[in-house]
């Protein structure tokens, strides 16, 4: 089995997250380019303040995951305060070009950073959360990011992105094929979860056929990276 480790960190900073990965054990990692799009004076999930950031994703077995997670929250802890945030999503299927594919997760021991439920000693962070993706048109990610404020979110990371559609595709299924895309990601608590989907998927923006996607899944292991 295996677990998405998926850190937020500041432009950058992504080389330092998956040289530490490696060194634990994890075989690498893929960096993305996202910008936070967090209002000021609160520390938001999965954004912390407008700024460009690192988004890392890192694909490790269960067996791995502790030492690796608690070695990058390690490494974080000598950073500024609010460095970022880390958490974890299930992974329900794997493919690895060129090869075919443990059960130990738990808590960090007594090594810098983080306490024994991954959550740097904020009991505001233990419930569960679920990752809200939406993927929309470019343009329309801040439009997004409005509707779930108002319904409860605090703040997200904005990813662009490009469609795969051929050209020809756009006849064949009626709609008009957008290749730019921007992907939104939220994290909030379990019980804001059905609030803030309704919020986004009623916009204008979504009432054309294909013009975007929401999906959501649950995360886990929720921590602020960065000094106590």
């Amino acid at each position: 089995m295996f677990k998405l480790i998926v850190s937020i960190v500041p432009h950058n900073s992504g080389e330092l997250v998956t040289n530490v990965a490696r060194q634990a054990g994890a075989n690498g990692g893929t960096i993305f380019m996202g910008r936070g799009t967090a209002q000021n004076n609160i520390i938001q999930l999965l954004g912390l303040g407008d700024t460009s950031k690192d988004i890392v994703f890192i694909l490790v077995e269960d067996k791995d995951l502790k030492n690796v997670v608690c070695k990058i929250v390690e490494e974080c802890s000598k950073k500024k305060s609010h460095f970022g945030v880390l958490f974890t999503l299930d992974v329900s299927a794997f493919f690895k070009s060129g090869n075919g594919g443990g059960n130990a997760t738990g808590n960090c021991g007594g090594n810098g950073g983080a306490n024994e439920n991954f959550n740097n000693g904020d009991d505001s962070m233990t419930n569960s959360y679920q990752m809200i993706n939406i993927i929309v048109n470019k343009g329309y990610a801040e439009d997004a990011m409005a509707a779930a404020r108002k319904a409860g979110a605090s703040g997200g990371t904005v990813i662009s992105a490009r469609g795969t559609a051929r050209e020809g595709d756009a006849k064949f299924f009626g709609v008009e094929i957008v290749p730019e895309k921007e992907m939104l990601m939220i994290l909030v608590p379990d019980e804001k979860k059905d609030d803030i989907i309704n919020a986004v998927s009623s916009l204008d923006c979504f009432k054309k056929a294909g013009s975007g996607i929401v999906f959501s899944n649950a995360a886990a292991d929720f921590t602020l990276l960065g000094k106590n």
